[in-house]
């Protein structure tokens, strides 16, 4: 089956849940191979962030992720829409640090995906068939996940006192998500509602955004929408918690009274054991591994897995796009915290701008590993031709660098035009020459 990613941005306001802050969520095409990955706005630099189990960071009613300073929260039921709703590819853009609870489901979230009109992609998808049943027991609670050719959720919700107890079971695709599990509502207990705003959360809970379930009563600003609205609002967290595999996963899940922290125990338990089965020696050698790397979005550590080069030298903090084999556009953070600015100079600190031709440099070479394996190799920087310096890079600038190969000898030797720029604007530009060499040979 193919990825898919959306034919047009698309954009909804609100009100976020429990930080109460006012926030607009853009949804915004993506080439094949990006991933769902958010974007903070609101934040210099616009940092990024590709959702991960391994980067959870609360989950007391919601799930909440951290890369470094950068925090995302409450974002179960926008990655359950996108996730069930097949879009492997979307950048989600948010001037805040949570998305909106809108009316507490995840039907809004599905109705702006449909809007932005879902489209297929050249590249297949990736799938996770379980490999061996999972499980996890804890008092009156437990959820087992068993390998089954689909995704298949069964699950029972019950409160303390087995009043509202419900039961479900369903297989997993976008039609029935969307009009089974999707308009299901978040829901509360009305004695937990004082020590979850007292904890800091809730600050922009209403009635219009949840149910709340006061003894066998039911406070809700309209009727239920199913008769077991709560176990389907279940089902609809533990697929936005399991999204945080990366891949499309294949399993029967049953679940017992499932919540935030349970489900993610569950995902990293299916993570583990997908790393496992690539790591193991047969797999490696059914599928030999190269560094060819086919992504059009690399972070930092994609980087380093490509480049010989470390802290202090490393010039290129993130690929924003690759065109092809031959066009890269990659940027560069410049903040006052680099070691270079303690000479140079002190009191008027300036990027040197030889820097800036390792930071062409670099961008070029990576570039090569999209037609050379980087296992074992390093791009040595021959020569610069044609080099113009423009303008002063200083502390707080933001280097755009865009490099494309020019010509290319026996998949060795390069030619590369390349241009750094501030704000759109050029600031220094070259020509370069580079060689891959084993890295064996190079000393």
């Amino acid at each position: 089956m193919k990825q898919r990613t959306i034919l047009r941005e698309v954009s909804i306001s609100g009100t976020s849940l429990h930080t109460a802050a006012n926030v607009t969520l853009t949804l915004k095409p993506a080439p094949a191979n990006t991933g769902i990955v958010f974007r903070r706005t609101d934040i210099y630099g616009k940092p990024e962030i590709k959702p991960s189990i391994e980067l959870v960071d609360d989950l007391v009613r919601n799930t909440s992720i951290a890369q470094g300073h950068v925090k995302l929260h409450t974002i179960e039921h926008v990655m359950s829409a996108l996730w069930s709703m097949d879009i492997d590819n979307v950048y989600v853009e948010m001037n805040a640090a949570e998305p909106p609870i809108l009316d507490g489901s995840s039907k809004l979230f599905v109705n702006l995906i449909l809007q932005a009109e879902p489209v297929e992609q050249d590249a297949e998808r990736k799938y996770y068939e379980l490999k061996s049943p999972l499980s996890i027991s804890e008092g009156n609670r437990s959820i087992i996940a068993l390998p089954y050719d689909g995704l298949k959720i069964t699950c029972t919700s019950a409160d303390d006192r087995g009043i509202h107890t419900q039961h479900l079971s369903l297989d997993i695709d976008a039609e029935t998500y969307a009009s089974g599990i999707a308009p299901a509502r978040t829901f509360t207990v009305y004695e937990d509602i004082e020590a979850l705003l007292k904890m800091g959360k809730i600050q922009g809970g209403s009635l219009d955004s949840a149910i709340v379930i006061k003894g066998d009563k039911i406070l809700s600003k309209e009727p239920l929408r199913y008769q077991d609205e709560f176990v389907r609002h279940k089902i609809l967290d533990i697929l936005g918690d399991i999204s945080l595999l990366g891949v499309r996963l294949k399993a029967h899940i049953i679940a017992i009274r499932p919540g935030h922290a349970f489900n993610a125990k569950l995902t990293s338990k299916i993570f583990e054991q997908m790393k496992d089965a690539e790591a193991s020696p047969k797999k490696k050698e059914a599928l030999p591994q190269t560094k060819i790397f086919t992504e059009n979005f690399l972070d930092i550590r994609r980087i380093i897995d490509l480049m010989p080069h470390r802290y202090p030298f490393i010039m290129i903090d993130r690929i924003i796009d690759v065109r092809g084999e031959d066009e890269i556009t990659a940027i560069k953070n410049v903040t006052i915290n680099e070691p270079f600015f303690q000479g140079h100079f002190p009191g008027n600190p300036v990027m040197p701008g030889v820097l800036q031709l390792e930071a062409m440099a670099q961008a070029a070479g990576i570039l090569m590993f999209r037609r050379v394996s980087a296992e074992g190799k390093i791009a040595f920087f021959m020569s610069a031709d044609k080099v113009k310096f423009r303008k002063p890079v200083i502390p707080g600038d933001q280097l755009e660098i865009e490099a494309k190969i020019m010509q290319v000898k026996n998949n060795k030797i390069a030619t590369a035009e390349a241009v750094c720029k501030v704000g759109g604007k050029p600031v220094s530009s070259a020509t370069l020459m580079f060689t891959l060499v084993d890295s064996a040979s190079a000393y």
